[in-house]
């Protein structure tokens, strides 16, 4: 129950993988004019309970049990002087017991959701509620400092923007100088705690649809995107400029949060200033997989071990792959990429050796739609599922590779945007490494036990090691010696055993 939505997310977890399966959003407003009387209002109030009633009633026609419903509220209600009675209403009427979360629990389960969701190892989490801000300094995964300020989209609304509209420059550098001065104050920390800072909540989301659109990236989600400072700054100004309905008109700005957003871009902007950061990286996960994570995962605190391989492992079990065969084609393909890089042909970086295993262990899961086109829907599973831990360009070449898995020339089509110089060659030498690993496993009965490439005369020579002929094996392989060629300006030649 936060101060701006309302929000029910079910998730679930079985047999080493989980996901949220389910989620209703209400835009409630529990705070509206908390900021003035210290009190929620009447109104407020109603919405919050019709709310309540509905999550309750879905939850009761789900069959999901009363010990597995977390019932939690952050920052309005928390600071509300009337709680008590807002709170036994809601017990009394639907029979949920809501936890109201302190400041310090509310800015760990937003800690956990951004070290379980991204790769960030030092520097910092940003929570942008309406309610309030919390800022939390990551060591090692670790949590360190953190701090939590009334802040929030709807009560900087109030407070400042809400006389005039569009709201004048000496409302919106009054609104600054406040966010300014009590970071300073309380937050000294934060210019050391690091280059990276991660940002979550409906705000940071909103603001990186609309900064990704206007450069004119695809619509794949926001996982991983991060805001610059310049991109940031340019989406103020055209903000401010608009009056509050017309904002979301800007593509990627909600009808229900256009009158905030302003007030939510320059709290997150005055952070980014006080703490000297270029940019902000944005994540899906919010504090409701804080919570999840909190139950799922051992460990204090509660962390996947790698969260890139964790995100990896899980997509591919939530669609049932054959891991054996997975297992065995990311073996041959990685076998591959290493013996071509000593022998010169690539540059033999990790960082893209990651992809090809990623990309080894995902190009089957679009079997779980249909056989027929199966490479294509994988790719569009794997661009669907944001891929934690994965920036928007990383998600794109393992869609790719996995698109190409089966035939076709490997382009990026719609996502050529994401891609950087080099990225052509790269998806090149990912596709061709996959789809010949799975030339060599075409019988899923792991025959041809491993693959080796040497020089041969100016040729490239595949020779296996197989139980058997491997016929089927050698003839598919024969098929890829155009794309191989234009991967690696060589010609392939297979042995004939």
């Amino acid at each position: 129950m936060g101060s701006n939505s309302f929000r029910l997310v079910v998730f679930t977890a079985a047999d080493g993988w989980w996901k949220r399966t389910d989620e209703i959003y209400l835009a409630v407003r529990i705070g509206e004019g908390l900021e003035a009387t210290g009190e929620l209002g009447k109104a407020p109030m109603t919405r919050g309970l019709e709310a309540a009633e509905v999550f309750a009633h879905f939850c009761k026609a789900s069959g999901i049990p009363a010990e597995d419903i977390k019932a939690v509220a952050t920052s309005a209600i928390r600071d509300a002087t009337n709680q008590r009675v807002f709170l036994d209403k809601v017990q009394a009427r639907t029979g949920l017991t809501v936890r109201v979360l302190s400041r310090e629990e509310e800015a760990t389960f937003g800690y956990l959701a951004v070290v379980n969701s991204t790769t960030l190892t030092d520097g910092a989490v940003l929570d942008l509620g309406g309610g309030s801000l919390q800022l939390v300094e990551v060591n090692s995964r670790h949590p360190g400092r953190l701090g939590s300020w009334s802040l929030g989209a709807v009560r900087m609304t109030e407070h400042f923007l809400a006389e005039e509209d569009p709201p004048p420059k000496k409302a919106r550098k009054a609104l600054r100088a406040h966010v300014a001065q009590l970071l300073a104050d309380e937050a000294a920390w934060l210019p050391r705690s690091g280059r990276r800072i991660v940002g979550i909540g409906g705000t940071t989301r909103n603001l990186a649809a609309a900064a990704q659109a206007e450069a004119g990236y695809p619509s794949t989600g926001v996982q991983g995107f991060a805001i610059t400072r310049d991109a940031l700054g340019n989406l103020i100004d055209r903000l401010q400029s608009m009056k509050a309905a017309d904002r979301s008109s800007i593509k990627g700005i909600k009808y229900g949060r256009s009158d905030l957003i302003l007030a939510g871009a320059l709290v997150v902007d005055s952070v980014l200033e006080h703490g000297g950061f270029d940019e902000i990286e944005v994540t899906e996960a919010g504090l409701r997989e804080g919570i999840f994570f909190a139950s799922l995962l051992d460990g204090d605190p509660p962390l996947f071990d790698d969260v890139r391989r964790s995100s990896i492992a899980n997509l591919a079990a939530r669609y049932r792959v054959d891991p054996a065969h997975t297992a065995h084609v990311a073996t041959l393909a990685l076998g591959l990429f290493d013996e071509l890089a000593e022998q010169g042909l690539h540059p033999g970086d990790r960082w893209e050796r990651e992809l090809l295993f990623c990309a080894c262990m995902l190009h089957d899961i679009g079997m779980s739609v249909d056989y027929d086109d199966h490479h294509k829907h994988s790719r569009y599973l794997i661009l669907s599922a944001g891929l934690p831990g994965f920036a928007p360009r990383e998600v794109a070449l393992i869609a790719q590779a996995a698109r190409y898995h089966r035939k076709g020339t490997p382009e990026f089509g719609e996502l050529l945007p994401l891609a950087r110089d080099g990225d052509d060659e790269r998806l090149n030498r990912l596709s061709v490494l996959l789809r010949l690993a799975e030339d060599l496993e075409r019988s899923r009965d792991q025959s041809v036990r491993a693959a080796h490439l040497a020089a041969d005369n100016g040729t490239i020579r595949l020779e296996l090691e197989a139980d058997g002929t491997a016929a089927v094996e050698r003839w598919a392989a024969q098929r890829e010696v155009d794309l191989f060629d234009r991967a690696f300006n060589k010609q392939l030649k297979v042995g004939s055993g």
